[in-house]
């Protein structure tokens, strides 16, 4: 039995960045006290959910993706031993952003990014103000805790990149988030766990919660947290997260699950991708 510990965090935005900075290393602390040896963070995790309006000046939040943010804490994951999951604003030039995850190793080597493939652009969710679609697919990469891939938010309503990151050999998948109530509610609920079955993988998705009128006043809408993980038999490793307030969710991930997931029901011996043409037809 090959177990990995990893963590997953929820919080609301505190109303400045150095708090949230702060608040995510105690978070990363906390994870490694409790024995995880990977943490996932939420989404644009150290500054607030700025889709909810069209602003240019959130645009001063992103930095690049191996800026003082990053290194502050690939820093701490080496000094922790802890793999690290960072989703953050990055600026690849200037005007040029992407929403990304970027992935750090037990010692502090910046392995990789992920960029968010599939943008959103519906009220609250004002993305395509903010980012560039991804253009580094659906990368997975060897870490102390084995492959891990990473997808982000709307990502997880696109079946098809969760496959890719199965094809690429990932044993795990994290899908961080800042969702709330309203259309999505019943796809929280099914996503993670039929990704998980799909593919054979663990699926972690950590999720904003609470209310951030602090910064959007009347404009801002309740995150509904209940992060949550989910093993590849499609059940949810542990309770989920509160729906209202901050966790740190820590769970015991047996890796031995996605060999035998992947024995019972053959799913990649079966596809037939000589008749998906359709799929990625423009």
């Amino acid at each position: 039995m090959t177990i990995v510990r990893a963590a997953i965090s929820q919080t609301t935005w505190t109303g400045d960045t150095a708090s949230m900075l702060d608040k995510h290393e105690g978070f990363a602390r906390d994870a490694a006290g409790q024995g995880a040896q990977v943490v996932c963070f939420q989404e644009l995790f150290y500054g607030p959910y700025f889709g909810i309006t069209q602003d240019q000046k959130y645009y001063r939040y992103a930095e690049s993706a191996d800026g003082p943010i990053v290194q502050r804490f690939a820093a701490l994951a080496k000094e922790l031993g802890l793999v690290a999951v960072l989703p953050i604003y990055e600026e690849a030039q200037t005007g040029v952003y992407y929403n990304t995850s970027v992935l750090v190793d037990a010692d502090g080597t910046i392995l990789g990014k992920y960029r968010k493939n599939h943008i959103p652009h519906t009220p609250k969710f004002w993305e395509k103000f903010y980012f560039r679609p991804g253009n580094l697919g659906y990368p997975v990469f060897e870490t102390a805790v084995g492959k891990v891939g990473m997808y982000i938010c709307y990502d997880r309503h696109f079946p098809e990149g969760w496959r890719a990151l199965g094809l690429n050999g990932a044993d795990m998948v994290f899908n961080p988030n800042a969702t709330k109530p309203g259309l999505s509610n019943r796809l929280w609920e099914i996503e993670q766990p039929a990704a998980a079955v799909a593919n054979g993988y663990f699926v972690l998705a950590p999720n904003r919660v609470g209310l951030e009128d602090n910064e959007y006043g009347e404009e801002a809408v309740f995150f509904y947290g209940t992060s949550q993980v989910v093993d590849p038999r499609g059940n949810h490793v542990g309770a989920l997260g509160s729906s209202e307030h901050e966790e740190l969710l820590v769970r015991d991930l047996d890796l031995d699950l996605v060999r035998e997931m992947r024995d019972d029901w053959q799913f990649y011996r079966d596809r037939r991708p000589d008749t998906y043409g359709d799929l990625v037809a423009p």
